[in-house]
């Protein structure tokens, strides 16, 4: 029986050493910071690593020091324009200074909660609705600043404010839905008309520079149809005269007699007449003709006679 008392104390012994031994080394991670209170009071900070906690005496505070998150619950605000909107946001920070976060404030995450919904209010009260719906990058700044300033003495520092969302009430957001979609509407319209108009100008353009470039073809083709005119005559020209002049050497190269001229003029009279025309315009000056043709007359008399002197022979013979 003592046997077994003796085996029951030693396990009591030894658990009891372990359970000391366990709350007089105290490990804390890299990302955690410990304070160290002695009969309840302040002593010492404990860092990452190993630390001796005499227990019963000593107590140690965990701190976590990594960034924290604080959800904001969903208020309703009422804008400068008098319209009531539900918004949220959520608050990024990290502790500076576990002293002053531990002994500053009983409850960190209420407080930082609570201050974040009363500046929300303020900042966003001061905005209209159009504005509150598209400054948002605003509203994150102005509460950040405010928040971090407020906290700076519970030992944190924010980090940064984003506003989850901003929800105006459903009549108003049908209101906004009927206007954006008039709006789009007449995006639609206009864009539509300016294309149409687009269109419009480069088909007129397209046949005035077609009606540009056919007239020029025209011009073109009409200047060289009446250079070849040209060339045509310039050459007919030229043909004639050198027949002329062809002809008026060898008239004077022959010597011709006047007589030989009058019968000539004789004959293109003969065909002048035998033309359709009514009218025969004759040279003014026919003193030279007619003398000619005097001398003509007076050959062929010359030569009646001859044969008649012939013929008057023939018959005394």
């Amino acid at each position: 029986m003592e046997f077994i008392i003796s085996i029951v104390r030693s396990v009591i012994l030894f658990g009891l050493l372990i359970f000391i031994v366990f709350r007089i080394f105290r490990i804390l991670r890299p990302f955690e910071k410990g304070l160290v209170e002695r009969f309840g009071k302040y002593n010492r900070e404990a860092t990452a690593g190993l630390n001796i906690v005499i227990p019963g005496i000593e107590k140690l505070i965990i701190v976590d020091m990594r960034e924290q998150v604080i959800d904001v619950p969903p208020q309703e605000v009422i804008t400068k324009d008098n319209v009531t909107i539900t918004v949220d946001a959520v608050i990024y920070y990290e502790p500076t200074d576990p002293k002053k976060l531990v002994y500053n404030v009983g409850d960190f995450i209420t407080a930082a909660t609570k201050l974040a919904q009363t500046n929300l209010r303020n900042v966003v009260g001061d905005l209209e609705l159009d504005a509150a719906l598209t400054s948002r990058e605003t509203i994150n700044t102005s509460l950040k600043l405010i928040l971090d300033e407020a906290t700076d003495k519970w030992g944190t520092r924010v980090v940064r404010v984003e506003i989850q969302r901003i929800d105006p009430p459903q009549d108003v957001q049908d209101a906004m839905n009927k206007v954006m979609k008039a709006e789009r509407d007449r995006r639609a319209a206009v864009t539509e008309a300016e294309g149409e108009k687009r269109a419009a100008i480069l088909t007129a353009e397209g046949e005035r520079e077609s009606q540009i470039l056919s007239a020029q073809g025209e011009a073109e083709a009409l200047k060289q149809v009446a250079d070849a005119e040209k060339y045509e005559r310039v050459v007919n020209a030229e043909g004639e005269a050198e027949a002329i002049r062809q002809v008026f050497n060898a008239i004077h190269e022959g010597d011709p007699t006047n007589d030989l001229i009058a019968i000539k003029y004789l004959e293109s009279l003969e065909k002048v007449a035998n033309g359709k025309a009514t009218k025969i315009f004759l040279p003014a000056d026919l003193s030279a003709t007619l003398g000619s043709i005097g001398a003509i007359s007076e050959l062929f008399k010359d030569d009646d006679e001859s044969s008649k002197g012939k013929k008057s022979t023939k018959k005394e013979k």
